[in-house]
């Protein structure tokens, strides 16, 4: 177990393995790595590798075992630690609920947008304490990057719908039948409870996100089927598990290897605070995200 450095010699791809992905197998020079954050730990050791000959990052977003429930994430320990490890794309991997009838379990939406029904705010950015910024997030997903996971999709005949919406609820107890029915006719598409801020906060940290949200159940809101409960899901989290292995296998080598896109300077045009007012202390909290700004 090593403390890690904030430079790293080649910008490296994250992912972040989401309910029944605690692991991901093939990576050569496999390493575990342990990062001191700001904000405490991670959920887990972060694994170190290669894979098709790219540096990738993976971190069990619930921690291995699954020992972490949503509202305990710290999602800025997560997301600091993958940027400081030179990370500059993540592929999300995350359970969720169908909310439209056309999406059934086992098939897999790539969410385009988000809306945000969680209670936590303070764990969204990493700014205040004497640095503000303020990103856009009208489109809060890596276009290139969704794009090259849902043809990945086609080719491997994989059930996918492009584009979609995924509401971000708290948890940890699943919706009541009045809360799904609102989701749906708000035309919501998906529901998790972990995804929103990681977006949130790879925006500020000048990462690509997009997401591979894989459904395991109708929510409570289909009448004619059973509601959801954390054992009827197994099945198909196994089944979901395997498919995202396959796609993020296939996905890796067609990232480019330089961070040019968009998403990658999202914060020329968001911090407010003149360079000459940020606090020191602040400055090295965030000093893997500011860093070329320094």
């Amino acid at each position: 177990m090593i403390k890690t450095q904030h430079d790293m010699p080649d910008p490296a791809i994250g992912i972040i393995g989401g309910s029944g992905l605690y692991e991901l197998e093939g990576l050569e020079g496999y390493e575990e790595l342990t990062v001191e954050t700001p904000w405490g730990p991670p959920s887990d050791a972060l694994v170190a590798g290669r894979l098709a000959g790219r540096r990738v990052i993976f971190l069990p977003r619930h921690g291995r075992g699954h020992r972490i429930l949503p509202t305990e994430l710290n999602h800025r320990a997560n997301l600091w630690a993958l940027r400081s490890l030179g990370v500059r794309w993540i592929i999300c991997v995350t359970a969720v609920g169908s909310l439209q009838e056309t999406y059934a379990p086992r098939d897999i939406v790539l969410p385009d947008q988000y809306f945000d029904r969680t209670s936590r705010r303070d764990q969204h950015t990493f700014f205040g304490n004497g640095i503000v910024a303020h990103v856009g997030f009208s489109d809060p997903v890596s276009a290139g990057l969704r794009g090259i996971l849902h043809q990945v999709c086609l080719e491997q005949g994989r059930r996918v719908h492009d584009g979609g919406t995924y509401v971000n609820m708290d948890g940890p107890a699943f919706s009541t039948r009045a809360e799904s029915n609102a989701n749906r006719q708000l035309g919501f598409d998906v529901i998790g409870m972990t995804n929103f801020p990681e977006a949130k906060l790879a925006r500020e940290a000048e990462i690509a996100l997009a997401t591979l949200a894989m459904i395991t159940d109708y929510d409570c809101w289909k009448v004619e089927e059973e509601p959801v409960n954390a054992q009827t899901v197994i099945g198909h989290l196994t089944a979901n598990a395997t498919a995202a292995k396959a796609i993020i296998a296939a996905a890796i080598p067609q990232i480019p290897l330089e961070p040019d896109w968009p998403e990658h300077r999202a914060l020329d045009l968001a911090l407010i605070t003149d360079r000459s007012l940020w606090p020191e202390v602040t400055v090295e909290q965030l000093r893997p995200i500011l860093g070329r700004f320094l």
